[in-house]
Parts: structure tokens; C-alpha cells; sequence
């Protein structure tokens, strides 16, 4: 295991300070790191001490400061990072977020390329399995492997991407795991644990800093109803509206029924509706 490069005795996630930052490149720093979250302040302590990490948080809850602190140390430390995420479209918006920040920041999507000798690569995952079977020369000089959405590894047809480029990954490389839900995180950890021989941490908050509202559409309705609002407070009221709403549906799909060449019968049919969840920013 590498040792931490803070100099001196090697600390616990509880004993990280703010002068423990990487200097002028931390994203934390200049957001106020006294300010963050603790599940952050753990996340950091373990990149510090150069081992792998899955975080686990819901959206807005910080897991892009995590990966932002993980590329500011890889430039610190004169190392090159690589950021993947599953789709191209989420690539192209962390390029732009992340040169923005770092400046020093390339692209790879497959249908396009943007300064391939950057230090911090941003990619879909699919093009880091490709540089792994290739056997590329870049691989040789990065330190740092963040996965975004690393979830759809669960994925059906698509998770084994992301299984064979953590297998074949050099196990001298760390990797930072984000992730907004992620039932098995232990299970996952563990597994990375005995195939690359190095720590694999799990940092999880049922933490929300953006609150859900839970609406109900039903169709051929009227509109949305609020039915649990950003308090969690279920909104009896609208709920009783929906109900009615229902009801009318139904009343009226008997009389088309008995109207029709049916013979009188009465269709029985579900009550249909889309449940919309949205967070807000």
C-alpha cells in the first residue's frame, strides 16, 4: 500500500483538516471544505491514503466534488486521471464542467477526440475498454480511474462493459466508484478487494440536499396532482381529486361500454396513470 503524501503520521478519515488539500488545484478548498458533508471529508481521507473508494449519495449530495479532489491530487502529483461515464452525451457535459474547472481536460467518445494528451481524460466507459484490450500507452502513465453512474453495471446488456474494464484494469491504478444508488455497494467493494489485492472503501449517506416532489398523471386526466411534496408531506387533498378523477374514468368507460357493440357488457379495465418524480434544483 502507498503511503498517504502527507507527510508525517498517516490519519484517519475523522483527523483530515482543511490544510490536508491539495494546494490551489482542490475544487473542495475553494468551495470551503469545512462546509462539506462528512461522507465527503471520508471520501477524502481515503484518496489521500491512495486507495480506492465507492461513494454511494443521491444527487447534489457531493460525488462530484469527490472526483473533482481525486483529479486535482492526480494533477498534483503530476499523474494523469480518467473519468468515464456510460453515455456520450454525459462525457461531452463532464468535459465541459470539467475544463472549465481544470482547463487541462480531453475528450473521447468515439466521434470525437479533444486533446488526447490531456491529463485528465474524459471518456465513455466503452472507449476505456477498448484502450485496455488495445493495450494503450496512455494507461501506463494514469493513476486515478473514476467510474461514473458505476450502476449500470447492473445493467443487462451493457454491465459487462464496465465488469471487464475494472478486471483488466492494472491493479497499480485506483479507482473512485460514484454512484447515486447502489444496493450491493459492499458486495461490489469486496469484490474489488480480492481482484485488484488493494482497499476498496464504501462511503454512503441517505443524505437528500434536493428534496423530491411525487406527482400522479393520470390519463386522460386533467393535469398533475401533487401528491407527497418536497416535506414529505402527503397532500391528502389532491390525492382525494385523484380519486375522483378516477372514478369519473371509470364512469364513464362503463357507459361507452353499454353504449357499444358489447352487448351490454362492462370492459374491466386498470386505471391508467404515470407517477412523475422530480427534483428540485
Amino acid at each position: 500500500m502507498e503511503e498517504s503524501p502527507i507527510p508525517g503520521k498517516r490519519k484517519t478519515p475523522e483527523e483530515v483538516e482543511v490544510g490536508d488539500t491539495p494546494h490551489q488545484e482542490s475544487a473542495l478548498k475553494r468551495r470551503n471544505l469545512t462546509r462539506t458533508c462528512v461522507h465527503e471529508k471520508v471520501s477524502v481521507a481515503c484518496l489521500e491514503r491512495n486507495e480506492s473508494v465507492l461513494v454511494s449519495a443521491h444527487t447534489s449530495a457531493g460525488k462530484t466534488a469527490v472526483a473533482e479532489y481525486a483529479i486535482a491530487m492526480a494533477f498534483r502529483d503530476k499523474q494523469r486521471v480518467i473519468y468515464t461515464s456510460p453515455l456520450k452525451a454525459l462525457s461531452n457535459q463532464k468535459y465541459r464542467e470539467l475544463h472549465q474547472e481544470f482547463q487541462d481536460v480531453g475528450l473521447m467518445t468515439g466521434d470525437v477526440t479533444l486533446s488526447p494528451n490531456a491529463s485528465c481524460l474524459v471518456m465513455t466507459t466503452e472507449i476505456l475498454r477498448g484502450m485496455l484490450f488495445r493495450g494503450s500507452e496512455i494507461l501506463k502513465e494514469v493513476a486515478w480511474v473514476i467510474f461514473d453512474e458505476i450502476h449500470y453495471m447492473k445493467d443487462r446488456e451493457r454491465g459487462v462493459v464496465w465488469e471487464e474494464s475494472i478486471i483488466f484494469l492494472p491493479p497499480e491504478i485506483k479507482m473512485v466508484f460514484l454512484s447515486a444508488t447502489m444496493s450491493n455497494a459492499t458486495e461490489f467493494a469486496e469484490w474489488i478487494c480480492h481482484l485488484h489485492k488493494q482497499p476498496c472503501h464504501v462511503v454512503y449517506t441517505d443524505f437528500r440536499p434536493t428534496p423530491l416532489q411525487h406527482y400522479v398523471f393520470p390519463m386522460g386526466g386533467a393535469g398533475l396532482y401533487l401528491v407527497v411534496d418536497e416535506n414529505e408531506q402527503f397532500k391528502e387533498d389532491n390525492f382525494m381529486k385523484l380519486q375522483d378523477t378516477f372514478t369519473k374514468q371509470k364512469v364513464g368507460d362503463g357507459n361507452k361500454s353499454s353504449n357499444g357493440k358489447g352487448g351490454g357488457r362492462i370492459a374491466k379495465a386498470g386505471n391508467r396513470l404515470v407517477v412523475l418524480t422530480y427534483t428540485r434544483l
